[in-house]
């Protein structure tokens, strides 16, 4: 009995005791916890398989979705050996075949300047947006990085939903969840 009351008296005097102060958090090491860098299929998966899927749906969902398809395009960045472009465009060609939406790749110089206009740092490819196909102006992103099939038809929803007037912190918030998995480019892994 006594050594668990000093155990819980040497917890209690850590509890209360001033922290040591820790360097603050930059914004490299925030981009570092945010964004993974892969170069192999087994790592994207290992770093997938941490990502949550969307569960539940509106009950329009599937309906918003194929009646947005005529007047919306999701475009995205690809780029040579990226492996989670490639796992995105399956996945977006996926979303295309049920929902009937235009799928397309956009240029990295086009990409860099969608992410400036919209004050998101480049991280790497890809990154996906859903924008009305009238206009090339507004850009919702849907995706930093790969993500399950389920949750880039979520995000796309939800920016059909932007883009139709609804109010875009209550969709952006449930959006934000990027998963950062992008690939390292093919300079970088030959160094």
């Amino acid at each position: 009995m006594k050594t668990v009351r000093n155990c819980l008296l040497a917890i209690a005097m850590l509890a209360s005791s001033p922290m040591v102060s820790a360097r603050p958090i930059t914004r490299e090491d925030a981009a570092r916890a945010a964004i993974h860098p892969v170069t192999n299929v087994a790592d994207m998966q290992g770093w997938l398989a941490r990502v949550p899927v969307t569960r539940e749906f509106p009950p329009d969902f599937a309906a918003t979705l194929a009646s947005a398809a005529p007047y919306s395009v999701i475009e995205m960045t690809t780029a040579p050996g990226c492996i989670p472009c490639a796992d995105l465009w399956n996945k977006l060609s996926t979303l295309r075949i049920r929902y009937h939406w235009q799928v397309r790749t956009i240029s990295g110089e086009e990409a860099l300047l969608r992410s400036g206009r919209l004050g998101l740092p480049w991280v790497g490819h890809p990154v996906a947006w859903v924008r009305p196909a009238s206009d090339q102006g507004r850009t919702i992103p849907i995706a930093v990085g790969t993500d399950h099939f389920v949750n880039m038809a979520r995000n796309a929803y939800l920016a059909t939903k932007i883009l139709a007037g609804v109010r875009p912190d209550v969709a952006l918030r449930a959006m934000a969840k990027y998963t950062g998995i992008v690939g390292v480019p093919l300079k970088q892994r030959a160094q």
